[in-house]
């Protein structure tokens, strides 16, 4: 939804992956690297109220509804409250989803543990839910070569495109 792109880089098992300190683990993981660079800081607002959403169990709907960073930040607030006040109830309510009741910092990090040794990250890491799309831009759809073929006839160059059996053009 943020323009975010990337490519798969590993797969791993579900126990090699970090985890939240209540043993909750990630489901992926994104280089920090692309929100500067494609200047989507939207995805960094999406995560936080995706999870203050989750917990507090009401539903976002796209592009926020206009919400800016007060509102987020008063829902991570909200959402923080919550779990302070009636943990025992907010479990039974919650049933699978009980274990989104880990309370988020107002700065939308938590510590990660390395999946494969325990150990806690030396750096918080930001966590939340986020609406990931696949792209299905694949490999074998884009490969295109051509040794002969049509000819624009104004130019003699080869025509342009995979769909017009086109090549090179100079």
């Amino acid at each position: 939804r943020h323009g975010n792109k990337g490519v798969i880089a590993r797969i791993l098992p579900e126990e090699d992956m970090p985890f939240l300190t209540d043993g909750t683990p990630v489901d992926i993981l994104l280089n920090p690297l692309g929100v500067p660079s494609r200047m989507n800081v939207g995805q960094i607002l999406e995560t936080h109220l995706g999870w203050s959403a989750a917990v507090l169990g009401f539903q976002v709907t796209p592009v926020f509804d206009g919400a800016n960073e007060t509102e987020i930040s008063q829902c991570v607030d909200q959402a923080n409250e919550h779990n302070r006040c009636g943990i025992p109830e907010a479990i039974q309510q919650a049933g699978e989803s009980g274990e989104l009741l880990v309370e988020m910092p107002r700065g939308g990090k938590v510590t990660l543990h390395d999946g494969r040794t325990g150990e806690p990250f030396d750096q918080p890491v930001a966590v939340g839910y986020l609406y990931m799309m696949k792209l299905h831009h694949l490999v074998d759809d884009k490969i295109h070569a051509r040794a002969t073929g049509p000819y624009s006839l104004i130019t003699q160059q080869p025509l342009g495109g995979k769909a017009r059996t086109g090549g090179q053009r100079f």
